[in-house]
């Protein structure tokens, strides 16, 4: 015998156990194992789902979805429905449509044979059946588990977790969580497909790729905001560099007011930077007792704002295929790197698109504006899966 040949037998290959990828899809396979029907509908009323759709038939017909029988080669009939994280790789000419558990039960099933497939032909396949009892349990279902989407920072495991995409993604954090999407995915949906395209014609005037390109240059620019906020923080920054102290209110306020008035402001103008001024310190006074600056923080620009909502742009884009991947991939690393070179910690970018925000929306109102800011930051400041966590500022 060959001392150098095992004695043994390999043991027999066995392929890696399947791993869900995001919450909605762990909630469904750790309910499928217990055999809890309950556990389940409470997972999918809880998420969207999607309805896949040639996009030439989602343009012809906006507000119809056809939602096809599929003949599967097993030997049973089901109209299928994917979660997010089951959903397919990015295709120009393939899009989805968003509904829900309750949409589901609504939609008028007229052959019980017929089920309810929950991302048919994967490991976590699901097979509801469609009787007038089962229904009226997906309306239950929805009306008990419909839950306020913005609370949680949500994640793809098989999602961007490192390296400059990563990081840029993070960078786009705020508004993922306020949307209830994850805030590491680059691909087939951000919303369902006909939402996405009406948002960016109604807020941002998009309806092809040229003004999407437009649009986000203008961010990655840091010209969409007003300047006049980061106009009055570089000139408390100058003040407390030359006095190597930070200024006093009014020395701030003064100092600002006459930098405008040299610049030929009009006095309606001059009297707006000296509010604007009073405003922030208003504002970064909130900051710190809200913990999204420390006791003696300061904001010292706001172009985070632009920055962070970028990376959305780019998703948006991607999503409406206004877009390829390619471009929505290097508009977000690049707005990374913007952020980066800008600020110098996770924190201090969270608190200048904090202040960017409310400033443009909030009018001190102290209202949702400023209250999401507030949640991002904490999910993100504290949630165990948060990438300010694994991501190193520098």
């Amino acid at each position: 015998m060959n001392p150098n040949l095992p004695t043994t037998p390999p043991a027999p290959w066995t392929p890696a156990p399947w791993v869900p990828p995001s919450e909605t899809e762990q909630l469904l396979h750790e309910a499928a194992l217990r055999g809890d029907a309950r556990a389940q509908l409470a997972a999918l009323a809880g998420a969207e789902l999607y309805i896949p759709a040639p996009r030439a038939e989602a343009d012809a017909k906006p507000d119809t979805i056809t939602w096809r029988a599929h003949h599967d080669p097993a030997g049973f009939v089901c109209r299928p429905v994917l979660t997010r994280g089951m959903l397919p790789a990015w295709h120009p000419d393939w899009v989805f449509h968003g509904v829900s558990l309750r949409w589901a039960a609504e939609f008028g099933w007229s052959d019980p044979h017929v089920f309810l497939g929950v991302n048919v032909g994967t490991p976590g396949q699901l097979l509801l059946p469609t009787g007038p009892t089962d229904l009226a349990l997906w309306q239950r279902a929805y009306a008990e588990n419909d839950r306020l989407p913005e609370n949680r920072l949500l994640a793809l495991r098989h999602g961007a977790l490192h390296g400059p995409l990563a990081y840029g993604l993070a960078c786009g954090a705020h508004l993922a969580i306020g949307n209830a999407v994850p805030w590491n995915e680059v691909g087939t949906v951000y919303r369902e497909y006909t939402t996405e395209r009406d948002l960016l014609r109604e807020s941002w005037g998009i309806t092809g790729h040229a003004e999407w390109r437009r649009q986000l240059d203008t961010l990655l620019e840091a010209r969409n905001s007003p300047p006049e906020p980061d106009f009055v923080l570089r000139t408390r920054d100058q003040l407390a560099s030359a006095l190597g102290e930070s200024p006093s209110a009014d020395l701030w306020r003064e100092t600002a007011a006459g930098h405008a008035q040299d610049l030929g402001a009009d006095p309606g103008t001059v009297k707006g930077i000296e509010e604007l001024v009073r405003r922030i310190m208003r504002y970064e006074a909130r900051f710190r007792a809200d913990g999204l600056l420390p006791p003696d923080g300061r904001v010292h620009t706001t172009v985070a704002y632009d920055y962070g909502r970028a990376v959305n742009l780019a998703r948006w884009g991607l999503s409406a295929r206004y877009c390829a991947p390619a471009d929505a991939e290097q508009a977000i690393v690049y707005a990374g790197a913007l952020s980066k070179s800008a600020h110098r910690s996770w924190e201090e970018f969270s608190a200048g698109y904090s202040l960017g925000r409310v400033l443009r929306f909030d009018e001190e109102e102290y209202g949702p504006f400023y209250e999401k800011n507030v949640l991002a930051h904490r999910l993100l400041a504290e949630s165990e899966g948060s990438p300010w966590r694994h991501l190193p500022w520098r």
